[in-house]
């Protein structure tokens, strides 16, 4: 959610940590801020709104100095606005912090606090945690470094913080628990932020800070240590990002790039993993668990949102080839739910950022009671990543559209090999078939880019249908999820109400929204389910709803049907889903355009949901 950056080192702080603020504003906020301490003095700018409205407000202050700490925020404690806005100073005026995440005792320490005397100007936890921390400091008369660490072991919750003392320019404290943090080393400096995207402008040597740990750091010297104060040997990683993939690239926004990467994206996903001519998926991660994974009596998909859609196509994948068991499962519920969770049950966590709180929490139980964890996740170095025994990266690159579109079609990528891989190792698919699937697996970046040469007439539809209040998405089998991806693009960009069914389920109840005024659109490409598919759009005709089909290539029933198709190439229902939601989310796309919306960055969203 929140975007935090820090800079100490040679340059000035205000341009450096300004940029990255910039950079982080697709992980969704409603204010900003910007602390510097210059000549012993702590200066602190803050405004809600955007990142331009706080630069605006700047204006031709002196924002001198070469440390500073920079924050987006989603309001959690308190509303939007300058007050509530980071970062926060303390009541001695001496101290500057930001903060990702939610204290969750926070009301107990306020109350101690009033009974010392602090009085509060800020309806937020970040304002106490702050003033809790000086009070340690200055009642104890320790260091900052030491009073940082027993308040951490006091709180609860979960934090991402940096802080900065007018009194030491040279040191910027930092530390996390459940949100993330990364260290970008460069020559007698260095910069943090919540993910890489502020820092690869500058190095692509970087440290991902663990939970539990702080970090101690200066222009020339970083520091980890654990809460218990003993240090921490840091891990440097070298980044495989551009920076080319985080600009637009000629685009008009993000989420369109991010779509017509696709093609590049998914042939990245499949490069050195699908090779159809030797009949051989490569994925170390699987191989290393195969035994286990062919012994499971169930495999548990634990996601949220997009990624959840993504383990429902995986559901379908996985208990058709392999012939194991499945549950698809939101990690928000999973996580308060008291599973039952079995030695030896494989559960795979599927996520964009890795980072999804909700999602590491429902890992970390499973991991206790036993359970082997599988990651599916893009962004390298993240939480998930190094709390699984084993995992496939998508290899999508940074995915900086709030609503998710690569990603997704790099997750169905990843978890079509495995299921691939699993079957073919179990003895649950035939020579033929499995040898057929590879290569329409190794077809679909070359049919996505097809379907993206269809972009003017796919544009015409979302036009037509812009002004609509409802929209209705349809589908079976490996495209029922699809059907749930799509509405849930079009609540994302256009804010328009949607829903996804089962087609099936539509004489159960939604049938009674239709009407003249209902778009419907039916995910209805030749699979096993067509004839039925057929029967459902008749049956919405009827009714005089207003039909659209994604249909695929050929087809000559469908067209004198719907009052609008979208064609996609031909492929088998395994693999149709990485095709059949490219239309959708240009759909949802063009529809934002349409209707004026800022399509990268919608309302009340966030990229990474990294708190409850």
């Amino acid at each position: 959610m929140c975007g935090i950056v820090g800079y100490i080192g040679p340059r000035q702080a205000y341009p450096v940590v300004l940029k990255g603020l910039k950079r982080l504003e697709y992980r969704g906020y409603d204010s900003a801020g910007i602390a510097l301490i210059h000549e012993d003095k702590l200066t602190i700018a803050k405004k809600q709104g955007k990142v331009a409205a706080l630069e605006e407000s700047v204006g031709d202050m002196a924002m001198q100095g070469h440390i500073g700490i920079g924050h987006t925020r989603w309001a959690t404690h308190g509303e939007p606005s300058d007050r509530n806005a980071h970062p926060h100073r303390s009541a001695s005026g001496r101290l500057a912090m930001i903060h990702n995440g939610i204290i969750e005792n926070y009301t107990q320490l306020k109350e101690e606090l009033r009974t010392k005397g602090y009085r509060f100007t800020s309806d937020t936890d970040t304002e106490v945690l702050l003033n809790f921390i000086e009070s340690i400091f200055l009642e104890n008369e320790c260091s900052l470094q030491d009073a940082l660490l027993i308040a951490l072991r006091r709180i609860v919750g979960a934090y991402c913080i940096l802080l900065i003392d007018e009194h030491d320019p040279e040191t910027i404290l930092a530390a996390r628990k459940g949100s993330p943090l990364v260290i970008g080393i460069g020559k007698g400096e260095h910069f943090l932020a919540s993910d890489a995207s502020p820092i690869i402008e500058y190095t692509k040597e970087v440290v991902y800070v663990n939970d539990y740990q702080v970090a101690i750091v200066k222009a020339d010297e970083l520091v980890l240590k654990n809460l218990g104060n003993e240090k921490q040997t840091p891990y440097i990683t070298k980044l495989d990002m551009e920076l080319a993939a985080i600009e637009k690239g000629g685009y008009e926004h993000f989420m369109l790039k991010e779509i017509h990467e696709q093609p590049q994206t998914i042939f990245d996903c499949l490069r050195g993993r699908l090779q159809p001519a030797e009949g051989k998926i490569v994925m170390g991660g699987v191989e290393q668990y195969m035994d286990q994974l062919i012994a499971a009596n169930r495999i548990l998909i634990v996601a949220c949102g997009t990624s959840w859609h993504a383990g429902l196509v995986a559901e379908y994948l996985i208990e058709e080839l392999c012939r194991i068991p499945v549950e698809v499962e939101y990690a928000s519920e999973f996580r308060y739910r008291n599973p039952i969770i079995h030695k030896g049950d494989v559960i795979i966590a599927i996520s964009q950022s890795g980072e999804t709180a909700d999602t590491l929490v429902a890992l970390e139980n499973a991991k206790e009671q036993g359970a082997i964890i599988f990651g599916v996740v893009n962004a390298v170095g993240s939480s998930i990543s190094r709390l699984s025994h084993a995992g496939a990266y998508t290899h999508s690159g940074p995915e900086i559209g709030v609503a998710s579109t690569k990603a997704f079609t790099g997750q169905l990528a990843v978890l079509t090999m495995m299921a691939l891989k699993i079957a073919r190792t179990k003895g649950t698919i035939d020579d033929n078939r499995y040898h057929d699937l590879l290569h329409q697996l190794q077809a679909i970046p070359e049919k996505v880019a097809a379907i993206l040469e269809q972009t003017g007439e796919i544009e015409r539809v979302a036009k037509k249908y812009a002004d609509a209040h409802d929209f209705l998405f349809l589908g079976r089998g490996y495209n029922f999820p699809v059907a749930l991806e799509g509405a849930l693009k079009l609540k994302e960009i256009s804010y328009i109400h949607a829903e996804g069914y089962p087609a099936a389920e539509m004489k159960h109840g939604p049938i009674a929204l239709v009407d003249e005024n209902l778009p419907v659109v039916f995910v209805a490409t030749r699979d096993r389910f067509y004839e039925k598919i057929v029967s459902n759009v008749q049956e919405i005709k009827a009714r005089k709803g207003k039909v659209i089909c994604i249909a695929t290539e050929g087809d000559t029933i469908i067209p004198g049907m719907a009052d609008d198709v979208i064609f996609v190439p031909d492929a088998d229902e395994v693999v149709g889903p990485m095709l059949s939601v490219v239309p959708l989310q240009l759909l949802s796309y063009y529809v934002g355009v349409e209707k004026g919306l800022d399509v990268d960055k919608p309302r009340n969203l966030a990229k990474s949901v990294t708190v409850e």
